[in-house]
């Protein structure tokens, strides 16, 4: 046999020198050579696999195909598989691995599976583990069995304390009120949901899941197991399971797959029983940049530019689920650097952010915006992120906070840039100060993004047109675009969202405007007048663009 590095000098260039480098520190210390240059960053995992797959004489892929047969599941252990990253492939009777020395770990898989022998191919172990928790999440039990088992069983008997493990999908337990809350979680995750709703009714009971904004029906349980399901519920976010009458907020923090997720759960009495709502958070995903968020070029433009103001007041105002707490932390993300001190007082804090102090809001202990805001200031900030301007102590101190050199971002619950001022002259507010203070208010709604698979081009009617302000002579040379539905989009049209947007900037005519009058409608015109695109205008941009809907847009900016 070839050695290895002998092999990675031809098929994946290394160089002598670090080959000779990577000898010595195997002589010293020990280890896989192979293992050695890619923790040093010499050689890439894959190129590893390649060579390895030369010298042993195997094939090496970089994917799997779609029709991966799951017979094995019901005879092979996930953390088996999981432990030795193997994926056998039973049509083919091959075994997909990522080392080509676990012999015995093979063997013994060949023997659960009755092969005599198995072909061996190397992957990544990212496509091993992917597929694995494909496959073992989608046969986890189908829901109408884990229903039909609730039926059947004594549900009081169902209530206790389990220890967790470290993965929902490694979970075997038999309780069917607990395989069917993983059940709803794991396909709740698969489905991007960012919410699911657990509602009982007089005669039915029923979980619902929102997916790109939209509630779409899950399950229907039998009503009988509810207070068990609620209660599985609340133990697993620590809450007091005795105490129905009174709101109870927790957290819960799982593994499902390859995610990690954060539930926030809320549960409030309804004259039926319990309400629980779990928001999820998939913690894997990586922060988005200011770029990826939809803003056309002059307004992202001019969003970078306030970004790095040295003072004043930067607003996002939409309602809730609109995305503004996304396009602060992005904002964030961009400016932050070793040579700003940037704090932030959010409730919840939903992302965790390198370099950057983060202060949770806590009721129980009166550690209010207002308070923890008193308290950053002191803290010699640049930045500071507010997580909700609520009342008007809070709006108060951030102002203060902007007029003595600080940058502050913050979010407000209005419909649209205008209103925001609106609300802080009616929160008790003086105009002045909202002008001196604030340097721009952006607003925003976010829309469902068209299936790339399946949208269809068609031609909208004069009146669809005319409905969202698109003339025959905007309409002239675009292509548009409606929903019809596939599997990869769960048959909805629509896959993924993307924000639109628009930007007050509190120029002189603006601020004129405010001194005058706080009326909303005439802030708003007199913006416009000054170029700013209103969220229907922007929406119209996305819909000639092919990015959406007429009816999309028409849904999230009608008033």
């Amino acid at each position: 046999m070839r050695l290895i590095g002998e092999i990675l000098q031809e098929t994946a260039g290394l160089a002598p020198e670090m080959l000779e480098y990577a000898l010595g520190v195997q002589r010293e210390k020990g280890g896989r050579l192979g293992e050695i240059l890619v923790k040093k960053k010499v050689l890439s995992p894959v190129a590893l696999l390649q060579g390895l797959a030369v010298q042993f004489d195997y094939g090496f892929v970089d994917q799997l195909p779609d029709d991966i047969s799951a017979d094995f599941v019901a005879r092979v252990p996930l953390p088996f598989l999981k432990k030795y990253k193997l994926l056998p492939l039973a049509g083919e009777k091959v075994v997909i691995c990522n080392d080509p020395l676990l012999f015995q770990p093979m063997d013994d898989l060949c023997g659960l599976l009755g092969w005599p022998e198995a072909e061996i191919r190397l992957a990544p172990v990212d496509i091993i583990l992917s597929a694995l928790n494909s496959l073992y999440d989608v046969n986890q039990g189908s829901a109408e069995q884990v229903i039909q088992d609730m039926r059947d069983e004594d549900t009081q008997q169902i209530i206790s304390d389990i220890e967790e493990t470290g993965d929902l999908l490694d979970d075997t337990s038999d309780a069917p009120v607990i395989k069917f809350v993983n059940l709803m979680l794991s396909q709740a995750v698969r489905a991007g949901a960012s919410d699911i709703h657990i509602e009982p009714y007089q005669e039915s009971f029923k979980i619902r899941s929102r997916v790109d904004g939209i509630l779409y029906d899950m399950f229907s349980p039998p009503r009988h197991i509810q207070s068990a399901l609620v209660s599985r519920v609340k133990i697993m976010a620590k809450l007091n399971i005795a105490e129905k009458r009174l709101p109870q907020d927790g957290r819960i923090e799982i593994r499902i797959a390859d995610k990690n997720v954060d539930l926030r759960v809320s549960t409030i009495p309804t004259a039926h029983g319990e309400r629980v709502v779990l928001r999820l958070l998939d913690k894997s995903n990586v922060l988005l940049r200011l770029s990826s968020l939809g803003m056309d070029g002059e307004t992202l433009a001019r969003f970078n530019k306030l970004i790095k103001l040295p003072h004043g007041i930067i607003l996002v105002t939409g309602p809730t689920g609109s995305g503004k707490t996304t396009t602060l932390y992005a904002g964030l993300s961009s400016i932050n650097s070793a040579a700003i001190n940037i704090l932030t007082i959010e409730d919840p804090i939903e992302y965790r952010l390198e370099g950057i102090g983060q202060m949770q809001v806590n009721s129980k202990i009166d550690l209010t915006f207002a308070r923890g805001l008193r308290s950053l200031v002191r803290q010699d900030p640049d930045v500071i992120l507010v997580g909700e301007i609520r009342d008007i102590e809070t709006a108060q101190i951030a102002i203060q906070s902007a007029l003595t050199g600080h940058l502050v971002f913050s979010t407000l619950h209005t419909n649209d840039s205008a209103s925001a001022v609106t609300r802080l002259v009616d929160m008790g507010i003086e105009s002045f100060l909202v002008t001196s203070s604030v340097v721009a208010i952006l607003a925003q709604r976010l829309v469902r993004v068209l299936c790339a698979d399946c949208k269809e081009a068609y031609s909208p009617s004069a009146e669809a047109l005319a409905g969202v302000g698109i003339t025959a002579e905007m309409a002239a040379g675009h292509t548009f675009y409606r929903e019809k539905g596939c599997s990869e989009c769960l048959n909805t049209g629509y896959r993924g969202r993307v924000g639109i947007y628009e930007l007050m900037l509190m120029d002189e005519a603006v601020k004129s405007s405010v001194i005058k009058s706080s009326d909303a409608n005439v802030i708003q015109r007199v913006a416009m007048a000054q170029g700013m695109t209103n969220l229907r205008q922007d929406g119209v941009r996305k819909v000639c663009a092919g990015v959406t809907s007429i009816e999309e847009v028409f849904r999230v900016t009608q008033q």
